[in-house]
């Protein structure tokens, strides 16, 4: 796979999962495990020079 669909495949589980993490109670471990995930993509999407203002709809 080269770099930039791997790119593609972590900003679209980026996108996809903040639309899950919306429809979740953030009291609930599911929301828990998602945020776990959701940072982790933060980091690799951010250490690779992708401007996260316009795609982080959750900013947490």
């Amino acid at each position: 796979m080269s770099d930039e669909e791997m790119m593609q495949r972590n900003v679209e589980e980026f996108a996809r999962l903040q639309d899950y993490m919306i429809d979740t109670d953030k009291e609930s471990a599911a929301y828990k495990k998602m945020k776990r995930r959701y940072i982790e993509l933060k980091v690799i999407l951010s250490a690779s020079g992708i401007n996260l203002t316009e795609l982080d709809i959750i900013k947490e």
